[in-house]
């Protein structure tokens, strides 16, 4: 059964998007099958692995408003083990449509069950708000990753998202968890970079990863040619540092797979 992470920050411009995608598509990297979920009605993920969206039919919008199986939704990416659930604008006016549906806010959990089991991973880009559709990836969720960007007003925002995710656990979903706090867009080379990092972890302490998340320019390239940063440039800091992100998360939850040579000497 996969484990459910969904990606989440009210405040827009922290990496969440980027994350979303680098951190699904190093999954797939390491042989984890992995599906990334795009509940953003900007459509980032999906233009970011490569999809046209003029080319799109069906979308999560489908999934939630039309009751359209996600099998049916679910497309393949050029990364062997990556599938993505697309976005599209219409995903906007689901919040609305969704105002009198009966337990509305279960219907990702929903739509994710019948294929949960055919993935290690479900990856799960939320839109930058603390709307239904972000609620509903919350209560799909095992649990969620906050990226927070080094700046001045980092921690602005946080203490809401942090709240909205008690609520979601006292009322909607008791089981999930922190994932963790990711510290996203860094430069050593600026002071204020490296007291924002000290000032999350002296709040947060093992809440954050390891795992800090560089200023890259073949990071911040790879959208535009519709790849994630692990195939746009695989020798780049940002594809290691997504991919260290990743064996981090493995290894916090024990699901670390053994090479050929660890077989072998076993």
């Amino acid at each position: 059964m996969a484990r459910i992470i969904g990606v989440a920050n009210q405040k827009g411009g922290v990496g969440k998007t980027t994350s979303a995608i680098n951190l699904a598509a190093s999954f797939a990297v390491l042989e984890y099958k992995t599906l990334l979920v795009d509940a953003d009605p900007q459509a980032n993920s999906t233009t970011g692995v490569g999809f046209d969206l003029h080319n799109i039919t069906n979308s999560l919008y489908d999934c939630m408003v039309n009751n359209v199986p996600a099998t049916d939704v679910i497309l393949k990416s050029e990364i062997p083990n990556l599938d993505l659930i697309p976005s599209h604008i219409d995903l906007v006016g689901a919040e609305i449509e969704m105002i009198n549906y009966p337990n509305r806010e279960v219907l990702m959990k929903s739509i994710l069950e019948p294929v949960k089991d055919n993935y290690d991973f479900i990856v799960i880009d939320c839109s930058p708000s603390l709307g239904i559709i972000t609620v509903n990836a919350l209560v799909a969720a095992h649990s969620v990753m906050v990226p927070v960007q080094c700046e001045f007003f980092a921690l602005e925002g946080l203490g809401k998202l942090l709240n909205t995710i008690k609520i979601v656990q006292s009322r909607l979903n008791p089981d999930l968890q922190i994932e963790g706090i990711l510290m996203t867009m860094y430069d050593g080379r600026l002071r204020l970079c490296n007291q924002v990092v000290s000032e999350v972890r002296r709040h947060f302490d093992d809440l954050v990863f390891s795992t800090i998340i560089h200023r890259n320019t073949r990071l911040s390239e790879a959208p535009s040619v519709g790849k994630p940063v692990i195939l746009y440039d695989a020798e780049s800091k940002g594809s290691v540092n997504y991919l260290n992100l990743a064996k981090e998360i493995l290894q916090k939850n024990d699901m670390t797979k053994m090479t050929n040579e660890e077989r072998i000497i076993e």
